[in-house]
């Protein structure tokens, strides 16, 4: 056993970073796949690699200085420090925790922050450009971070209406065969659009507006001839649309007009993969000024630790 060189003071210090039943130091020992074991205030870890040994002893100085900040150090948060710390600096994680920006407070008064750098930096493309693209898997926060500054952008009147589509190719059935009408159609698809609503706005809320037409709920198949302005528009699992589709939707474009696409490309329902509009409008669109192209990856997965496991263990079968 190896022991640390590490300072930590004392034992609100240690218990910040070992998390709840020890489950921080799971996911640490689970990153480096090597066994860590503390005695008192001393961490000792069974490796002879000097090269695991200092980036074990970077990581928990890392994590000492954000609690010194007062960082509540949640076992997400470790997670993610241990994956970033591989391709960024201390200084850079310790920025990004210490100058967070609140996003948006929740119905019941809850901050709600970006969690991971490259959510950071997904707000910034939003806020500079006027088509975003945010291409990544489950998890990553692509879809309710977009959610959250739209509801921000609404509050503060900078848009007049939300927008909210997703393709419903999952049905394997038209819409027109389905029971009820439009937004009864389209609403089973929508659920995690509603859930991240529900809980920045409230449901009575949510449902007002939906009901007066300041929050739209828009089949992609009912888009064409349209024109959006003064709205923010957000189309999810965008991955299920054709490429005939996707132009569509692109077109829609209008002034004061912001257009949010997210999918992850490794879960295409299409018949044929090669069909996505995602992918292809992603590789055709880099570059145009005034769109940006979003990329995150698994280490930005912000769920249940597991789910990172999961899908690295499925990968794209």
């Amino acid at each position: 056993m190896n022991k640390l060189n590490l300072n930590i003071k004392n034992y609100k210090t240690l218990s910040n970073i070992l998390g709840d039943h020890d489950k921080n130091l799971f996911q640490i020992g689970y990153h480096f796949q090597t066994e860590i074991i503390v005695n008192a205030n001393e961490i000792l870890v069974d490796s002879d690699d000097k090269d695991v040994i200092y980036r074990l002893e970077t990581l928990f100085n890392t994590l000492i200085v954000l609690d010194s900040f007062h960082v509540s150090l949640r076992e997400r948060d470790v997670k993610y420090i241990a994956q970033v710390l591989d391709v960024s600096t201390p200084d850079e994680v310790i920025d990004f925790y210490k100058k967070r920006e609140e996003i948006v407070k929740t119905f019941t008064g809850k901050s709600i922050y970006p969690k991971t750098l490259s959510q950071k930096q997904y707000l910034k493309d939003l806020e500079r450009n006027d088509v975003i693209f945010a291409v990544g898997v489950a998890g990553v926060g692509k879809t309710y971070v977009a959610v959250a500054d739209a509801v921000k952008q609404f509050k503060e009147g900078r848009y007049q209406k939300i927008i909210l589509s997703r393709p419903v190719v999952e049905a394997g059935e038209s819409l027109g065969y389905l029971p009820g009408d439009m937004k009864e159609k389209i609403d089973p698809y929508l659920i995690p659009l509603y859930d991240a609503l529900y809980e920045l706005m409230g449901k009575r809320a949510t449902d007002e507006y939906i009901e007066d037409g300041t929050i739209e709920i828009a089949p992609l198949a009912y888009m064409r001839g349209r024109t959006l302005e003064n709205a923010y528009v957000i189309l999810d699992e965008a991955q299920n649309t054709t490429k005939r589709q996707m132009k569509l939707f692109l077109t829609r474009l209008g002034f004061n007009t912001k257009m949010v696409v997210t999918g992850d490309v490794t879960q295409i329902d299409l018949p044929k993969a090669g069909d996505s509009g995602l992918s292809w409008a992603v590789s055709k669109l880099e570059g145009i000024k005034g769109l940006k192209i979003t990329k995150f990856s698994l280490r930005d997965v912000v769920r249940n630790p597991l789910v990172e496991r999961i899908i690295e263990r499925l990968g794209n079968d």
